[in-house]
């Protein structure tokens, strides 16, 4: 080895990637998967698009955005890597020590609430679980520190049904709570509850939205500025935000949710029409005469 090559050198200088440099390629029809860590700037802070760092913003998580937002006529999007992360940020921006919340009774994580909130904070949340679908009850349980009513309809496991309206008007009444629905099982192809009154609407994208059980996610959709600024916030600062390519098959899933819900409908009411009328059953299933099927329209009669 010569005395120069023993010294090193250093290469000269050339793209880190030959062949790649930043470009302003056209957009193609549907959304690329953009896996870059930073994006190229016109100097210093001069954003293209308003990107700068993938944990901040990435194109293809804000399409899949634009997108949640669009379909559960919102006007603001949060993505995030799971439903629990999401609730995670609604629960951060929403609670602080000694506010109370209510929430769906007979839940199998129905302590989920309180006690994620106090590992969050020095103080600790108190929550009161009640049957949502008896407004009087709702009523009841409503406290001068309750800052959050939690509803989710159709729940999971149990299907019950709340009535989004009824509940938002009531909020509306006290202005001093916000209504937050957990639209993850009616999916917005079935509910929108923003158009109910809802201030707040939450997914975990993993489920139907998603569709092809091959991604994890969740988002926060809404019509508030204020709370869209206090997610993005954390979302932002907690990280718990989803990779390019998860946003790229959420929102393919998307393509397809309004096929599967109908298909999902049909073939569950068929399910239920043959479990009332046989004989050889256990739990009576009867459509006709559940007094909540009503409460699950929307406003276009859907």
């Amino acid at each position: 080895m010569t005395k120069q090559h023993s010294r090193g050198r250093a290469w000269p200088p050339r793209p880190s990637t030959p062949g790649f440099g930043p470009t302003r390629a056209p957009a193609p029809s549907t959304p690329r998967s953009t896996r870059a860590r930073t994006f190229a700037q016109d100097g210093v802070g001069g954003l293209r698009g308003g990107f700068e760092y993938a944990r901040t913003g990435n194109p293809t998580r804000a399409a899949l955005e634009a997108s949640l937002a669009a379909v559960e006529e919102a006007a603001f999007g949060r993505a995030f890597a799971s439903g629990m992360a999401a609730t995670d940020c609604a629960l951060r921006a929403l609670l602080r020590p000694g506010d109370h919340v209510v929430m769906p009774g007979r839940r199998l994580w129905r302590h989920l609430p309180a006690d994620r909130q106090g590992v969050h904070t020095t103080g600790a949340s108190t929550y009161t679980a009640v049957a949502l679908s008896d407004l009087d009850a709702v009523r009841a349980a409503i406290t001068p520190e309750t800052r959050l009513i939690w509803v989710e309809t159709p729940t999971n496991p149990l299907l019950s049904i709340a009535d989004i309206g009824a509940i938002a008007q009531l909020a509306a009444s006290r202005n001093k709570y916000k209504v937050l629905v957990d639209n993850t099982f009616a999916s917005p192809a079935l509910q929108q509850p923003l158009l109910f009154g809802a201030d707040i609407v939450l997914h975990s994208t993993t489920k139907y939205i998603g569709g092809h059980s091959d991604v994890v996610g969740g988002a926060l959709l809404t019509n508030d500025e204020e709370l869209d600024t206090a997610f993005a916030f954390l979302q932002n600062g907690a990280g718990a935000v989803p990779g390019p390519f998860d946003a790229y098959l959420t929102m393919r899933g998307l393509k397809t949710l309004v096929l599967r819900m109908q298909r999902h409908s049909d073939n569950a009411a068929l399910v239920a029409e043959f479990l009332d009328e046989s004989p050889a059953r256990s739990i009576r299933c009867s459509i006709r005469d559940c007094p909540a099927i009503p409460a699950t329209k929307s406003p276009s009669g859907r």
